[in-house]
């Protein structure tokens, strides 16, 4: 409805065919309608209390099946309401009370809509993620980010920081006490129980929701919100494209951009953030990143902060040692799996990367040895470095992530990098070089194990994670050192260095996984003082800092990349010939070609006679390999083959491309 409008009240005419359609009114001074002529025929069996305002009811509603609606007020009651233009209202079981809906709003077939005047819909809501009896609250609000809210959440040594990131939430919570609830332009309401002091945002879809309560329904005309059949929700936001139904029940929960819970998964204390698929299961006090997935009914997560997760059938972890309460965690780094059955007993703490198989009760810290195996044989942990490395599957997940990005709303709320070669992952393998050396040296090269932190580590295993690791910082290292040579052209040692000098006066030191977003610990602590001081003084200023943060991250990877030159080629930039970046480049399609065969190695496995078992089921010998090759295809054919084999003679030609540009 457009600001100019005006309005008056009903004539007697008007209220006279009102109240012969069955519509009534405690006082019918106190609803207005737009000035002009008024269809008082779209209005049936209305009782209309306090202040009422109307809008015109001039629009259409086609429906699935052909079907079109006009607009229309029809079988409910209204208390102290404004009504947009072209509204459709039908069947309202108890009343509409406190509340602002917007043009275009479809609403058929619900119990109730309140507004208690008392609420902040959900803004505030304080979520106890990773230890159920607290200590780590995030009070969630609308425009939420994974980095926000990992500093509220993890970051509680900083007092005045997450004081102060706490003040400006309660602030927004605060602005909205008291306030009428608002349903958005283009929302729509069908086959709903009771809905109270909950702000539907623009274009949201409720359908068949049995309960929602002290919530915030974000709006996005490009990405709607869907709440569907049999939902329960109590003390929650809800993102642009999340999708929440299937009975799911949600109690004090962030649900991300493009996020999903549903077929009776149920959560509560619970954050998720951008394109995290949750269904069957259970979740509990987890703090999941992006991309946390779980789709099992014997599945829970729980006291655990999660990114880019697959959890497997049957996954669990405990929290709880019948001591002091729920009070223990655990961190899973991004791009960890769960089989089948898999347990761990926090606290512990999973590297990046890493496949967690069997039962673990010995709190494991694997976090210096990412692309790691932590497999339990005979009640014993075992951790297999590196392996990951050469595993199709974590080449497969690195590829589709990006691709399985959902969000359709440009405001992406979440900063999101999907390198799985970073500073962040790559410092991880350096250490964990460093940490097989010292192993070896302790035990002696002739141990056949090596015992770290409750694990065992195999002799050959130590050796070719040592290998997978080193392989996989050649390729990293050159690859930035390729990518910073790519527009230009060098002839002199002179001019290689200064076309290698950094741009970015940070990305020296330590980085660390914000969430989903890579960035130098230093940025982060200086951003948290920043915060803490008072210099950055609002949710928006904040907002925008990640931004341009995450913004930067190729620069400051390269300043990173520099740092360590010497450690790892022998020389710094300031130092380096044509004929050492020539040695560098080879190290680098060296390393790509051998990784990509393992590659193409482990897929083959997939092909192999083991896998063709259950093939021909009634002749095995006769049709097996046939039956198996009309659903799987040969090997040579397989799309991931093929991609494989295409990236070898594209990084092959990348390489020679960068060597003739140097002299």
């Amino acid at each position: 409805m457009t600001n100019q409008v005006l309005f008056r009240n009903l004539t007697q005419n008007e209220i006279s065919i009102l109240e012969s359609r069955g519509c009534t009114a405690a006082d019918w001074t106190r609803v207005e309608v737009p000035e002009g002529d008024f269809d008082c025929s779209r209005l049936t069996n209305v009782e209309f209390s306090g202040d009422v305002r109307l809008g015109r009811l001039n629009g259409t509603f086609p429906r699935p099946g052909g079907l079109v609606r006009h607009s229309a007020i029809s079988d409910a009651t209204l208390h102290n309401v404004t009504i947009g233009d072209d509204v459709f209202i039908r069947h309202v079981a108890n009343y509409v009370a406190n509340y602002d809906i917007a043009d275009g709003v479809y609403i058929d077939n619900i119990d109730s809509l309140v507004g208690t005047l008392d609420s902040t819909f959900g803004i505030g809501t304080e979520v106890s993620v990773l230890n159920e009896t607290g200590g780590r609250e995030v009070p969630i609000y609308e425009r939420m980010s994974a980095q926000t809210a990992y500093l509220i959440a993890m970051y509680r040594h900083h007092r005045e920081l997450v004081q102060r990131l706490a003040t400006m939430v309660k602030i927004h919570a605060d602005s909205l006490f008291g306030t009428r609830g608002k349903v958005g332009a283009n929302a729509e309401i069908t086959n709903c129980g009771t809905i109270t002091n909950v702000n539907i945002g623009d274009y949201a879809k409720l359908k068949g929701a049995t309960r929602l309560k002290d919530g915030t329904i974000t709006g996005s005309k490009s990405d709607p919100v869907t709440v569907g059949r049999d939902v329960i929700a109590e003390g929650f936001v809800f993102a642009s494209g999340s999708r929440v139904d299937d009975g799911a029940v949600v109690h004090h929960c962030f649900v991300g951009q493009a996020s999903s819970l549903s077929h009776l998964f149920s959560a509560h204390d619970s954050l998720f953030f951008a394109n995290c698929n949750c269904e069957n299961g259970e979740a509990a006090a987890i703090f999941g990143g992006p991309y946390t997935v779980t789709m099992h009914k014997s599945s829970l997560l729980i006291a655990g902060i999660f990114s880019f997760l697959n959890a497997g059938s049957g996954s669990n972890q405990s929290n709880h040692m019948y001591k002091l309460g729920p009070i223990h965690q655990g961190v899973v780094e991004r791009g960890s799996k769960t089989t089948s059955d898999s347990y761990i007993l926090w606290p512990a703490k999973i590297g990046a990367f890493s496949l967690v198989m069997g039962r673990h009760v010995n709190h494991p810290d694997t976090s210096r040895l990412p692309f790691s195996y932590l497999i339990e044989s005979r009640n014993e942990s075992f951790l297999v470095p590196g392996v990951n490395l050469r595993s199709v599957g974590t080449i497969r997940d690195a590829q589709k992530w990006p691709r399985r990005d959902k969000r359709k709303d440009p405001d992406r709320l979440d900063s999101i990098n999907f390198n799985l070669l970073s500073p962040y992952t790559v410092g991880k393998m350096m250490s964990g070089i460093r940490l097989l050396n010292d192993l070896e040296r302790t035990a002696g090269a002739t141990a056949e194990r090596f015992a770290f932190q409750a694990m065992t580590i195999d002799a050959r295993a130590l050796r070719r994670g040592r290998e997978y690791y080193s392989m996989a910082i050649d390729k990293f290292m050159g690859n930035s050192v390729i990518n910073r040579l790519s527009a230009v052209t060098v002839a002199t040692d002179t001019e290689l260095q200064a076309a290698l000098k950094p741009t970015h006066k940070a990305g020296a030191g330590k980085w660390v996984d914000v969430c989903g977003m890579f960035a130098p610990k230093s940025e982060i602590d200086a951003l948290a003082t920043e915060i803490a001081d008072g210099e950055i003084k609002s949710l928006e200023e904040l907002e925008a800092r990640w931004k341009k943060l995450h913004a930067d991250y190729y620069d400051m990877e390269w300043t990173w990349v520099v740092e360590h030159m010497p450690d790892w080629f022998g020389k710094p930039v300031e130092e380096l010939t044509l004929d050492d970046v020539r040695s560098i480049i080879e190290r680098w399609r060296k390393s790509v070609i051998d990784l990509n065969h393992m590659l193409l190695a482990d897929a083959k496995k997939e092909y192999s006679l083991k896998s063709r078992t259950g093939f021909g089921i009634d002749d095995p010998t006769g049709e097996a390999d046939s039956d198996f090759v009309s659903v799987r295809g040969e090997f040579a054919e397989d799309p991931f083959v093929k991609m494989v084999e295409d990236h070898i003679t594209k990084k092959s030609a990348l390489a020679e491309d960068a060597l003739s540009r140097l002299g």
